[in-house]
């Protein structure tokens, strides 16, 4: 059995790697959700005018890793406080979402996101927002597995990203 997640958290191509390492995933694909224009390219969704944001959706086997853990592992990716971006990228298609598709997947996230919010460890609201799941679609070919693709530009790009999470997770 598999099931799906959508999560949006910035760039896309900075969401893919947390999630692809993971046991139990069998695939993560950049692309586009939460807009109005069926079938939107890179170039229009970065132009403002289709409402979509990037974001990523995973497929994974719920036997090996949960609903729940999948959740976890955003926050981490994310700074939940900003609604206007995602560290160096700014703008609408940058904002954080999670999209449930499932009445258990929403009580999870919002379950989630309020132990976040009470957790202390940002000082600032928590503005993620949770939303139904909308049509999802696959950006080009070239933004997929980015991280494996061009290594030298994802560390650029992850950069920023990494120094606010190992500030605010304690990673290494």
């Amino acid at each position: 059995m598999q099931e799906n997640a959508i999560f949006a958290g910035g760039c896309f191509w900075c969401m893919v790697q947390p999630f692809d390492t993971q046991p139990g995933i069998i695939s993560v694909t950049s692309g586009f959700t939460g807009g109005h224009t069926e079938n939107p390219t890179y170039e229009e969704v970065c132009s403002g005018t289709t409402g979509h944001t990037e974001a990523v959706e995973i497929i994974y086997d719920p036997a090996i890793i949960s609903y729940e853990s999948l959740v976890e592992i955003y926050w981490q990716q994310t700074d939940p406080t900003d609604a206007f971006g995602q560290f160096q990228d700014r703008g609408d298609s940058y904002r954080p979402a999670i999209y449930y598709h499932s009445q258990e997947q929403k009580e999870v996230a919002e379950k989630s996101k309020q132990k976040l919010a009470t957790s202390g460890i940002y000082d600032q609201p928590i503005v993620t927002k949770i939303e139904p799941e909308t049509a999802f679609y696959p950006a080009e070919d070239y933004h997929q597995d980015f991280y494996k693709k061009d290594p030298n530009r994802y560390a650029l790009e992850h950069g920023p990203r990494q120094a606010f999470l190992d500030n605010h997770w304690g990673n290494e």
